[in-house]
């Protein structure tokens, strides 16, 4: 439960972070360095793929022999 709220705390403070910067840069003309490396680096963790899992992580993994037979069967009709 605490190990959530962590996160979630971390997740609020780094996005309003991000969010400070990003304003900062489009509205203050003198904006600095600073906030452009935060922007720049939060959108780059944006375009991670966190949702990619390794295959035998996932609930659907199969057996590899379960996915032969499975094509082997689709291809006899």
């Amino acid at each position: 439960m605490a190990g959530r709220i962590a996160r979630r705390g971390a997740a609020l403070g780094l996005g309003a972070l991000w969010w400070w910067s990003v304003l900062r840069l489009a509205l203050v003309p003198g904006a600095g360095m600073l906030e452009g490396a935060v922007a720049a680096g939060g959108w780059g963790l944006s375009v991670l793929p966190v949702h990619c899992v390794p295959k035998s992580r996932t609930r659907a993994a199969r057996p590899a022999r379960v996915a032969v037979a499975a094509r082997q069967a689709g291809s006899d009709s």
